[in-house]
């Protein structure tokens, strides 16, 4: 019987391999992107992570042991202490502070996805539609790894996200959900499928809006 991961990731192959030639990531590779839109993307993808640590201190809280509760509970605490490390050096390189703006189209609608989940949907469907930021993340940062040159001016992004101990993270949380699926029923299943590849149309979403410089109608650029 096929794992909830490989059928997910089955599922969803025509949108990741969008995801990858994606112009944000393409030229993010090359060392080309516009500082315009990636200082745009690091705003957005700081006020995304605000929003998602507390979403994953929910999902510890709700899961079914403790082995759940640390592994959520440390993704929550030092996985996103790396990351808003990460926002922290590139927001002082380009001047502002996220905690300015406003959130886009394509960032609310991610979170307020992830939120209603985590308030209406079993544990076991949260966990499918938290699980595309981490897998996507550190598949699409190894993938760029391979092509960057080592003088990338997005290199501490990178290597942010291609780091062996990120995969691990990655790896844990996959775990939890072929186990979480494994226990469910048909129905749950089916759910978890559908959040999962709602999480993934949103991952293509926001890194296609870091790059369209998406904005609310009316709000001057």
């Amino acid at each position: 019987m096929t794992g909830f991961c490989d059928l997910a990731w089955q599922q969803t192959a025509g949108l990741r391999a969008a995801i990858h030639n994606l112009p944000f990531n393409r030229e993010l590779a090359a060392g080309t992107l516009d500082k315009t839109r990636f200082h745009f993307y690091i705003v957005q993808d700081a006020l995304y992570l605000d929003q998602y640590a507390r979403i994953l201190a929910m999902a510890a809280a709700r899961g079914p042991d403790g082995a759940t509760l640390r592994l959520f509970a440390d993704a929550a605490l030092e996985g996103i202490a790396v990351e808003q490390a990460l926002h922290a050096q590139y927001l002082s390189e380009f001047g502002g502070a996220a905690g300015e703006a406003e959130p886009s189209p394509d960032c609310l609608g991610y979170t307020s996805f992830l939120l209603a989940t985590a308030y209406h949907e079993p544990w076991e469907v949260l966990l499918a539609a938290l699980l595309p930021c981490f897998w996507i993340y550190w598949v699409v940062g190894q993938g760029i790894a391979r092509e960057a040159a080592t003088d990338n001016p997005y290199r501490a992004w990178i290597d942010t996200y291609a780091d062996d101990g990120f995969g691990s993270v990655v790896q844990a949380v996959k775990g939890a959900s072929d186990r979480a699926a494994a226990a469910a029923s048909a129905a749950v299943r089916a759910r978890m499928l559908t959040a999962f590849i709602r999480s993934t149309q949103y991952e293509w979403l926001f890194w296609d809006g870091a790059y369209q410089l998406r904005r609310w109608p009316g709000d001057a650029a």
